[in-house]
């Protein structure tokens, strides 16, 4: 008798354009293994122009979710038939899930911050410092603002895009939010309990110095940088020096995926071996 095989698996996608150097996928395939899931992960490089072509095939497919990466982020978001609310809070979607035929944006970037910073320290009633205001900056201010946040500070060098942050806290949120120009090395005010770098600052190859006065920092903060590769960066090693506690960037990354798991499977996973499959990637000089 011959034996059937049942290749069947639930497809799950990545779409970004560059997307060949987000390491997803990785820890992704390495925890679906460990945990016995018939899911795969594929990675697919998908320009702007061709996104809505895309979806379409995702849904024809049969799709139970992807997540969306730069320049697709906020371009999705006319395509979906709706939105968690911190995606719409903030409007950008980096996780899509198929829920009774509808496909759902929602953001797990926030969401996997705040996993990894609750492992330290409470986040309510603290002063948060985030440089930067791209995607990332925008998703750990609305998530932590929801966490009840007491104040948020952005920190960055164009000013529109750092007080529209600030003033989508403060309004729709019940943090306070404040912006600060970025000129020069930022000293750190007063008050402060946690520190933020979510800019693209020191992410492998690139070794520029994080514009911060690192004399400021205090034994007290938490500092964290979002920056997964390299895991232990100057920043964050500079920091530790400073008798700073420290979080780094894999933290964020290893969360929201295992949320985004949660979201397309139902199941809970193992952190620590998505976490350990990037320090393994990490850890080999071709990449």
């Amino acid at each position: 008798m011959t034996k059937v095989v049942d290749c069947q698996s639930t497809l799950i996608a990545n779409f970004g354009m560059p997307v060949w150097e987000n390491p997803t996928e990785f820890m992704m395939e390495a925890v679906f293994k460990h945990e016995g899931m018939k899911y795969r992960y594929i990675s697919t490089e998908v320009p702007a122009d061709k996104l809505e072509a895309a979806f379409e095939g995702v849904k024809a497919m049969g799709y139970k979710g992807f997540n969306c990466t730069l320049p697709h982020k906020q371009k999705i978001i006319p395509l979906l038939d709706g939105l968690g609310e911190s995606a719409e809070l903030m409007g950008t979607v980096n996780c899509v899930v198929e829920r009774n035929g509808q496909y759902i944006g929602e953001n797990t970037d926030g969401k996997g911050y705040t996993e990894s910073l609750k492992e330290i320290t409470e986040i309510a009633g603290k002063t948060l410092l985030i440089l930067g205001a791209g995607g990332a900056a925008r998703a750990i201010a609305v998530e932590c603002a929801l966490e009840n946040a007491a104040k948020i500070i952005i920190v960055n060098r164009t000013p529109s895009s750092g007080q529209e942050l600030a003033e989508l806290v403060d309004e729709k949120t019940g943090a306070s939010g404040e912006f600060i120009p970025l000129e020069g090395e930022l000293k750190i005010p007063e008050g402060v309990d946690i520190v933020i770098n979510a800019t693209n600052i020191g992410l492998y190859p690139d070794t520029t110095k994080v514009p911060i006065d690192m004399t400021t920092l205090k034994p007290n903060m938490v500092v964290s940088d979002v920056i997964p590769n390299p895991p232990q960066t100057p920043f964050i090693q500079k920091a530790a020096a400073q008798g700073c506690t420290t979080i780094d960037g894999l933290g964020m990354l290893v969360n929201q995926g295992k949320i985004a798991i949660k979201y397309w499977s139902g199941k809970e996973v193992s952190a620590q071996v998505m976490r350990q499959s990037l320090l393994d990637l990490f850890s080999k000089s071709i990449w």
